[in-house]
């Protein structure tokens, strides 16, 4: 069972197709960084950061750093828990990952990225702005 998460945390279910894996139907590891970004689309859909929202603030976030260790691997037909909520966000946010396999009931991997903040010309900000800082959840220590 998936470990207890903070409230804002999200959830997206998912089914690992038949595209997505190699001969011995093992989800290729590569394509876990598109379920991570089905979590983090929900995440940030959940406090009014998606794309259009942060085009009309006039800011982009773009991944910074991903790490992802593999624990069990995802096969043809699993179904599949992604779980997305926010770490720490200082100068970049960071956005935490458990991703469970719901047919064999294990956790087939945890994983973090880190999002940088820019204008909409693209020029990094050293702080996260108020108009995001104010839409991301207070974290408590």
């Amino acid at each position: 069972m998936p470990l207890r998460r903070p409230a804002h945390a999200v959830r997206v279910e998912l089914e690992i197709p038949f595209h997505d894996c190699d001969p011995l139907f093992v989800a290729w590891h590569g394509r876990y960084l598109e379920y991570l970004e089905a979590g983090r689309q929900a995440l940030l859909r959940s406090r009014r950061l998606d794309v259009p929202d942060l085009i009309a603030l006039r800011h982009r976030l773009y991944v910074a750093d991903v790490r992802c260790r593999y624990n069990f691997p995802l096969t043809y037909g699993d179904r599949v828990e992604v779980t997305a909520w926010f770490g720490e966000h200082e100068r970049l946010i960071k956005v935490l990952y458990d991703v469970f396999n719901r047919t064999k009931g294990r956790r087939s991997a945890r994983a973090s990225t880190l999002l940088a903040v820019t204008d909409d010309r693209g020029t990094f900000l050293p702080e996260i702005p108020e108009p995001i800082r104010t839409r991301l959840p207070e974290l408590s220590s």
